[in-house]
C-alpha cells in the first residue's frame, strides 16, 4: 500500500466518523434537513426493533421529526465503532460497513416527574457508499437490545 492509499484511508475512516457524528448531532438536534443530508439518494432507516418504521430516509425523517416531539431532551451516544471499507486489492472501495453501539437517554416533554428519562441502548448498522458529494449514508438499521421506561407518577 503507497502512501497516498494509506492516507485516502485515513481522510475515509475521518470523513465516516463526521458522518455518524452527523447522524447523531441531526437526529439529537431535531435537524431534520440535515438528517436527509445525511442519506444517498436511494438511502433507507429501518427503525422497527426500537419500535418505529422503515423506509426511504426522507419519510423516515417525517416520522421521527413528530414522534421525537415527545422527547425535546435527547442525547445519542454512539460509541464502539466498528469500520469496515471495501477492501478493492489494497485499494479503499466505495462501500462501507460500521457497526456501532449506541445509549440514548430522553427526556420527555411532560410526565408529571421531573427527572423522568426514557433509556434505551443497542447497536446501529450503518451501510455507507461514497458519492460525488463524499460519503453518505445508504441504510441504517437500528437493533435495540434494551430499554428502560420511567415508572408512571403514583406506581409502585
Amino acid at each position: 500500500m503507497t502512501q497516498r492509499v494509506e492516507l485516502a484511508t485515513v481522510m475515509d475512516r475521518l470523513d465516516i466518523d463526521e458522518l455518524i457524528t452527523g447522524y447523531a448531532v441531526a437526529v439529537d438536534d431535531g435537524e431534520w434537513a440535515d438528517y436527509r443530508a445525511l442519506f444517498s439518494a436511494d438511502g433507507r432507516a429501518d427503525y422497527r426493533a426500537a419500535g418505529g418504521v422503515e423506509g426511504p430516509a426522507a419519510e423516515v425523517a417525517d416520522w421521527l421529526a413528530e414522534t421525537l416531539r415527545l422527547f425535546p431532551v435527547r442525547q445519542h451516544l454512539i460509541v464502539n465503532r466498528r469500520l469496515h471499507i471495501q477492501d478493492l486489492g489494497g485499494y479503499p472501495g466505495d462501500r462501507a460497513e460500521v457497526q456501532a453501539d449506541y445509549l440514548n437517554p430522553m427526556r420527555p416533554a411532560t410526565t408529571g416527574l421531573d427527572d423522568a428519562v426514557f433509556l434505551s441502548g443497542g447497536r446501529y448498522a450503518f451501510g455507507l457508499v461514497r458519492t460525488d458529494g463524499g460519503w453518505r449514508l445508504r441504510d441504517v438499521v437500528v437493533r435495540e437490545k434494551w430499554r428502560q421506561v420511567p415508572e408512571a407518577p403514583g406506581a409502585a
